[in-house]
């Protein structure tokens, strides 16, 4: 009989050990096996204030293989491969710092807040940019940059709207200044749009997370 009792004392023991293993679990579960689940951003159109035409757009540009096409009409964004077609609903594009139009033009205004953007009319329209083809800015490997290779995607770009964010590598690491300037876009469709970039980081510092404030349509 003392053996049939040691027995299931060592049992009653075991479930012991078992339950107050379980118990434990839930504080110590995931330190080591899994990551702690980390909150994500949101992107696109964040901000939208249909009473005053403005709002902010956050893009991840972080992917050099990406083109990003913003859509202010309807409010949309689309990603694509910078090998991939255009959609056919666009107004202008991020890739990484650079920037095109949809057959549109860019002036550099003097203004810093949309509160101060000169009259539509008073711009002088020659000074609009339009976009030009290149062959050497639209970066999409650097993956061998230190043997002095660099891969580029043949694509238009806007030198005016792509002046939002100066990047002087000269030095090391790099050296990034914004505009802080105001971009005012003629669109095909003649209506305008004025742009501004107020951020290339996200809150962890990491650079190509870029945050424009936008107002659309502008009234003439």
């Amino acid at each position: 009989m003392s053996g049939i009792f040691e027995r299931m004392g060592m049992f009653m023991f075991g479930v012991t050990v078992m339950l107050s293993l379980c118990a434990c679990n839930g504080i110590f579960e995931n330190i080591y096996d899994e990551p702690s689940q980390e909150e994500k951003n949101e992107f696109g159109f964040i901000i939208v204030d249909d009473a005053t035409r403005t709002g902010t757009i956050y893009i991840d540009a972080t992917d050099y293989t990406e083109w990003h096409y913003i859509d202010l009409h309807d409010k949309q964004v689309t990603t694509t491969s910078v090998y991939d077609s255009t959609p056919d609903n666009w107004d202008f594009a991020i890739h990484r710092y650079d920037a095109k139009t949809n057959n549109g033009a860019v002036l550099e205004s003097t203004a810093v807040d949309f509160n101060s953007l000169p009259d539509m009319a008073s711009l002088p329209q020659e000074s609009f940019v339009a976009d030009e083809w290149t062959t050497d800015r639209i970066t999409v490997d650097m993956s061998q940059m230190m043997d002095g290779i660099i891969i580029y995607a043949e694509d238009y770009y806007n030198p005016c709207l792509s002046r939002w964010l100066d990047v002087d590598t000269s030095t090391m690491p790099p050296i990034y200044t914004l505009s802080n300037k105001v971009y005012v876009l003629r669109f095909s469709d003649g209506t305008y749009a004025a742009l501004r970039l107020s951020n290339f980081m996200n809150d962890a510092a990491v650079k190509g997370f870029m945050t424009v404030d936008y107002l659309y349509p502008v009234e003439l």
